[in-house]
């Protein structure tokens, strides 16, 4: 399967059905963001702590990676950085550019595989903004390698990502609010047969279940400084959140 053209189809379908990763932010929110008052998230429920971000926000040049959708871009533009986004659903970077379009602000996007920055030179970002989106790519030491080079010496990365346990699940029991280990790590939704693809997640992307090893220990790797990082969970009395952390951002430094 061809995971990349897989879940573009996939993801332009959940911007048609309103999917909460898809729709804008409000004209009353870019308002507060022109002010410095601004709140985004990188995992589902918690907002970024505004010391994660830099100081002086005008001017700085931040790459939203895999981050399309017209939610944190245009706050970023508005506070006044240089944004430019990298995307791989043409949907998802359209409600980019319906905002900017909507607000006066100015958005370079770029359709593209979080894996392969070949777009942009070494050293061209002050920081990166990677909300929860690896779990769409079927490897990620490429993601953290690529965005070790495509930032300055000195820039940071913002990232979030899915605890894997959360996809080891058995789906049919995880409906009724009982939590029993199914699948073993590694996993991803291209073990499952497509009837059970259909019957648990119809039209929606591809998952990977990526160890933790791979997300913190592939930053280290790539050369990244963890310098910061904090838990989250789903919200919206999901049921698993009674028994753990589903999500993790971290602030990453490129030494």
């Amino acid at each position: 399967m061809d995971v990349r053209a897989y879940n573009k189809v996939a993801w332009d379908k959940l911007v048609d059905t309103r999917d909460r990763w898809t729709v804008p932010v409000s004209p009353e929110e870019i308002a507060r963001a022109r002010q410095g008052d601004f709140s985004v998230l990188l995992t589902p429920k918690k907002p970024v702590p505004r010391e994660w971000f830099p100081a002086q926000m005008k001017g700085s040049k931040v790459l939203c990676l895999a981050s399309g959708g017209g939610q944190q871009s245009p706050i970023f533009a508005a506070a006044g950085a240089e944004v430019t986004v990298l995307d791989n659903s043409p949907k998802q970077l359209a409600r980019d550019q319906e905002v900017a379009a909507r607000e006066g602000l100015t958005i370079k996007t770029v359709e593209g595989d979080m894996r392969d920055l070949g777009a942009f030179r070494n050293d061209t970002f002050d920081w990166i903004f990677h909300p929860c989106s690896n779990c769409f790519a079927e490897e990620i030491l490429s993601v953290w390698r690529e965005s070790f080079r495509v930032l300055k010496k000195h820039g940071f990365m913002l990232s979030g990502f899915s605890n894997p346990i959360i996809n080891l699940f058995d789906p049919d029991l995880e409906k009724q609010g009982t939590f029993q280990l199914k699948f073993t790590m590694p996993h991803s939704d291209l073990d499952l047969t497509e009837e059970q693809r259909q019957r648990w997640y119809p039209d929606e992307p591809i998952n990977f279940a990526h160890s933790l090893e791979d997300q913190l220990g592939g930053q280290t790797a790539a050369g990244f400084l963890i310098a910061d990082l904090y838990e989250d969970d789903w919200g919206g009395n999901a049921p698993i959140d009674k028994f753990l952390k589903g999500f993790i951002a971290t602030r990453s430094i490129k030494p």
